[in-house]
């Protein structure tokens, strides 16, 4: 009895052992494939610093006068600060096309299938996805945020506020991505796969992202509010500002919670249904 009960722990540490090497194995392979391929990279980036720029310096000005408590003067500057966030979370959702893709062109290629036959754990082929793309979408945020300070964005957030950003920008990724595996794996074809995840995209528009959320007709602030991306966008700017964060860091993760969650369960009922085709 002894001797039973002390291999079970092993047995046990084995297999999660088996689950984390075969995880960094799928991760070392997608990482290659972001380096091999940097073009999806720089659309990543670019699109979001494109977007940055534009609001900035050509609506800035205008929709920054239109802040509550400022005036026409600081109109530009003010809404640098306020765009910021929105823009950041722009970046994550966008990286949520590239992983759908990726894992579109897995399936239709038959490599997921070839990956089944193989001494591969099941949840490390996805979570290989799931965290290179993450990483990716943190450099991603890294950039763009630069491009923001070297064009006047100045946040007031202490080392700990800083330390709280990259913590939720991290699950916020985390959380996209699954559900963007989930997308790319019920895609028909690749391009498909990358329309899915334009819904994710134009999220933050329908937020607090570019403005108030109290300025937006009835029916549509009502969405607004309640939607995942208000929270995110919310929880960011509370941070790196010093804005009253209320209940928006505790929906932020609720909702990364859910999403991650639903992804994760979506996306490996695909897998074990399509891989068998």
């Amino acid at each position: 009895m002894t001797t039973i009960t002390a291999q079970r722990p092993t047995t046990g540490t084995r297999r999660q052992s088996h689950v984390v090497t075969d995880a960094v194995t799928m991760l070392r392979r997608n990482l290659l494939h972001i380096v091999r391929y940097p073009g999806l990279s720089i659309f990543v980036i670019g699109g979001p610093v494109v977007f940055l720029l534009l609001f900035v310096y050509v609506f800035g000005g205008t929709l920054g006068a239109g802040l509550p408590g400022v005036d026409a003067a600081s109109g530009r500057e003010a809404y640098i600060a306020y765009v910021m966030p929105g823009i950041l979370l722009i970046t994550i959702a966008g990286t949520a096309g590239g992983i759908a893709t990726t894992v579109s062109m897995d399936m239709t290629e038959g490599i997921t299938a070839r990956f089944r036959t193989m001494a591969i754990s099941r949840a490390a082929v996805l979570a290989g996805h799931v965290l290179g793309n993450t990483i990716q979408a943190i450099i991603a945020v890294v950039v763009v945020l630069g491009v923001g300070l070297a064009i006047g964005f100045r946040p007031t957030a202490g080392p700990a506020e800083w330390l709280a950003v990259a913590g939720i920008i991290a699950l916020i990724s985390f959380a996209i991505s699954w559900l963007a595996v989930g997308m790319g794996m019920q895609a028909k074809s690749v391009e498909t796969a990358s329309n899915y995840p334009l819904i994710l995209t134009f999220l933050p528009f329908l937020g607090s992202g570019f403005v108030p959320t109290e300025s937006m007709p009835g029916w549509l602030q009502w969405f607004a509010q309640y939607q995942p991306f208000t929270p995110f966008i919310e929880t960011v700017r509370g941070l790196l500002l010093g804005t009253p964060l209320g209940w928006s860091p505790a929906l932020a993760v609720g909702w990364c919670l859910v999403i991650a969650a639903v992804g994760y369960a979506w996306s490996m009922v695909l897998y074990e249904r399509k891989s068998v085709r």
